[in-house]
């Protein structure tokens, strides 16, 4: 490696940090949070008696579960504008990683509500609670430690899901190597090193992840 090489990586690295702090992140925990509030909403119906329901949000799981990624990007950022709406990218990138998460998400809120043994209902029910009181105050807690360990997998692959987001041209850290090697013709050089931060964040948030699941394990044993 040349000098030239080092002094790429050097002034590459603040704008590949800059844009994963500034727009990689926050895109992540935007779209993760609205997602979780979809998944559950779209777990619960699906769980319910009404079958119109059951059958418009297992639509909504279907379509998004059986069809990349990408191409839902693509249809809500290039397709839209056809039919007159125009969406800023990152208000783009939010719907589209809203509703991926959702449907993923949905069916891990959905197994661990099941996954809670029918006593438990039953105990809520003979001190007369109504169903939405059993699931608030005994179900959902249960189930949201067994939903921890899916569900943070799945905040971690959002981070690097959220590299698709420079194809609609949101200027995140992917957007930011592209526009790098563009001048510095290093493709090589810049794409690992946004690929070792990557590596970094995914790296901080397993340990924020294995630190939680303890914590959760010390307090069901309790």
């Amino acid at each position: 490696m040349d000098e030239r090489q080092i002094q790429i990586i050097m002034d590459s690295l603040w704008p590949l940090l800059k844009a994963g702090v500034s727009f990689t992140i926050p895109l992540t925990l935007i779209s993760f949070a609205l997602g979780l509030v979809l998944a559950l909403i779209t777990a619960l119906a699906r769980l319910s008696k009404w079958r119109i329901l059951k059958l418009i949000f297992g639509f909504y799981v279907w379509v998004i579960r059986g069809t990349p990624l990408l191409v839902q990007l693509y249809i809500i950022f290039y397709g839209l504008p056809s039919v007159g709406i125009t969406l800023d990218p990152f208000i783009a990138s939010v719907i589209g990683f809203t509703l991926s998460v959702g449907a993923y998400s949905s069916e891990i809120i959905r197994a661990a509500i099941i996954s809670i043994q029918e006593g438990q209902w039953e105990a809520g029910y003979s001190l007369g609670m109504t169903r939405w009181q059993v699931l608030r105050r005994i179900v959902l807690p249960q189930a949201s430690r067994v939903s921890v360990p899916p569900l943070a997998n799945s905040f971690i692959s959002l981070v690097k899901d959220t590299s698709l987001a420079a194809t609609i041209t949101y200027v995140e850290m992917f957007r930011t190597a592209n526009q790098i090697v563009a001048t510095t013709y290093e493709p090589l050089l810049v794409y690992t090193e946004a690929g070792v931060i990557y590596l970094l964040f995914s790296t901080i948030l397993t340990v924020l992840q294995n630190y939680l699941e303890k914590r959760l394990s010390r307090f069901s044993v309790r």
